[in-house]
């Protein structure tokens, strides 16, 4: 039985994968560089400027330049890397942010489905005739994950073939049915299909709005707009949950709680009608003059020439054709970093934010803290605090310098909740320190290892494997939640909530030294930059021009 009420948690993941989340259970509300790593790729890498237009004589012989390191002097972009508008007026990410705003959609409504089953579980179950069947309980709510593994292996071709904006409106048509037919089900088979549905648009979704917004992103606040993602996922959430409200009284309150989390869907598909696609992508498919004029209007008209030559020297290396084969992540230099993708995953779930999450509640209730509804806002309050603070840090102290920190803090959370209840001197201290540790883990994680770990892989992935890497990534993301949520209790009975959280601890300082010596720093640099340095065969192509 513990299995299965630890199957009903694997609905909510905290991504991040996109972006982190919280879990919940039924019966329950809770809130839920240095360009280093040469030691893992053992390439050459510098993240070299594009090669100058025309060199001033005195640079001409001192073309080839140094390493960079992140935080020293010389290794951030230049004024002129920055979006802006025509005319050399720089508007940094306004003009990118209505569209970013639109994809970003795509995320809120992930957060409201996360939350949405968190207390009406109860009522559906009545309802629809399965009450006290804790297995088939689980199942409406796990199901989700089959769909959404489903959705992310299959978003890479997708987004080769159709681009990201019509992948957007596509993908949005299960989210719509599933959230209908789940609201108008009246049996078990038809409430399974829904969240079936609906988790197969999240798959595509959690995959395709990283590459979106890394894609159109200005390069200095691609970082601070990749964290949207998070934030939205957290306002997604907490509106579910402060709708959700009602069904404590009303039985039949999910179907209205269903119905709603149907309208993102069409705001999502009109929004996308207006919003740009991908200036790499339609570089790409020989679209060049809507390549362009989507650069110019979202980057500046000064950036236009810059980085369609960057983009036609990285689209020359690649092969004839325009799709990208599976097959080739098993090639370099695309293999390492659908590995690091993996991993950093990997390391995310088993560092155990779904497991505090679900304990939080219990942690609450031990200080007093009786109403689920309250404990989850609070937890949600920061987590979305913790994002607004990754925001203003992406892009002025980077991605490696987050992560790191975020896992140590994780780290020191989770020992400082080990020590709580390992040494209970005083019980009320004990209580306060385990609600610290616990709104500590939730907020580090929020400021790093939740966003960082959705920005960065895209922005390592080459053009070509840009799909296919976040895809394999984010089906290795939910493998990872599935098991985690299937152990975790029968984990916690077996030895302990203090071994686990230690554990826990563990893992998190494991993922920091993994984070400090395989991670290479990208902030302010374009993605055809970074491309080209971690490419050998783009480099070889760069010193023979």
């Amino acid at each position: 039985m513990a299995t299965a009420a630890a199957a009903a948690l694997l609905l909510n993941r905290p991504c991040g994968a996109v972006p982190s989340t919280l879990p919940s259970l039924p019966y329950r509300r809770i809130g839920s560089s240095r360009l280093r790593g040469d030691r893992f790729f053992s390439l050459d890498l510098r993240l070299r400027r594009s090669k100058p237009e025309a060199p001033p004589p005195a640079a001409a012989a001192n073309k080839q330049l140094p390493k960079l390191k992140a935080n020293e002097p010389g290794s951030e972009d230049p004024p002129s890397s920055s979006g802006g508008s025509s005319g050399g007026l720089d508007l940094g990410w306004l003009p990118a942010f209505p569209h970013v705003l639109i994809a970003s959609m795509s995320t809120f409504l992930f957060g409201y489905h996360i939350g949405v089953m968190n207390g009406p579980i109860v009522s559906i179950a009545r309802e629809l005739g399965f009450e006290g069947n804790p297995i088939i309980e689980g199942l409406v709510v796990s199901i989700f994950i089959a769909g959404a593994f489903i959705g992310s292996i299959s978003c890479g071709s997708l987004v080769d073939r159709l681009g990201c904006r019509r992948t957007f409106q596509i993908d949005t048509v299960p989210l719509i049915l599933g959230a209908i037919v789940s609201a108008q089900a009246n049996s078990l088979d038809e409430i399974l299909l829904g969240r079936f549905l609906v988790g197969l648009g999240i798959g595509v979704n959690t995959v395709l709005v990283p590459i979106y917004i890394s894609e159109v992103a200005p390069t200095k606040c691609r970082g601070s707009l990749g964290t949207i993602c998070q934030i939205g996922t957290c306002l997604g959430i907490i509106a579910s949950l402060y709708l959700g409200i009602p069904s404590e009284d009303d039985p039949h309150w999910w179907r209205t709680l269903l119905y709603i989390a149907s309208v993102p869907g069409f705001i999502i598909i009109l929004g996308m009608q207006f919003a740009v696609d991908s200036p790499r992508w339609l570089c790409k498919v020989g679209k060049v003059g809507d390549a362009r004029e989507v650069i110019s209007n979202l980057w500046g008209a000064s950036e236009v020439d810059k980085a369609i030559e960057e983009f036609q020297s990285v689209i020359k290396s690649d092969r004839s054709e325009v799709d990208s084969k599976w097959s080739e992540l098993l090639e370099e230099p695309h293999l390492r970093v659908a590995c690091i993708g993996g991993a950093l995953f990997v390391l995310q779930q088993f560092a155990g934010i779904n497991g505090v999450l679900y304990f939080s509640s219990l942690t609450f209730q031990d200080v007093g803290i009786t109403n689920g509804a309250l404990a989850s806002l609070l937890v949600g309050l920061t987590n979305f605090a913790g994002a607004l603070c990754a925001l203003y840090l992406m892009d002025s102290q980077g991605r490696k310098r987050l992560l790191v920190g975020s896992y140590i803090g994780m780290a020191a959370a989770m020992f400082l909740v080990v020590y709580a209840v390992s040494f209970p001197l005083d019980e009320d201290l004990s209580h306060s320190l385990s609600i610290l540790g616990t709104l500590m883990y939730i907020f580090t994680f929020a400021v790093g290892a939740g966003p960082v770990t959705g920005i960065i892989i895209p922005e390592l992935s080459s053009t070509r494997m840009r799909g296919k890497i976040m895809g394999f990534s984010l089906s290795v993301h939910w493998v990872c939640n599935f098991l985690v949520g299937l152990f975790f209790l029968e984990l916690t009975e077996t030895y302990g909530v203090k071994s686990v959280y230690g554990g826990f601890g563990a893992i998190s300082l494991l993922s920091a030294i993994f984070a400090y010596y395989f991670i290479v720093e990208t902030k302010g640099r374009s993605l055809e930059e970074i491309e080209m340095s971690l490419n050998p065969n783009l480099q070889g192509r760069e010193r023979d021009n």
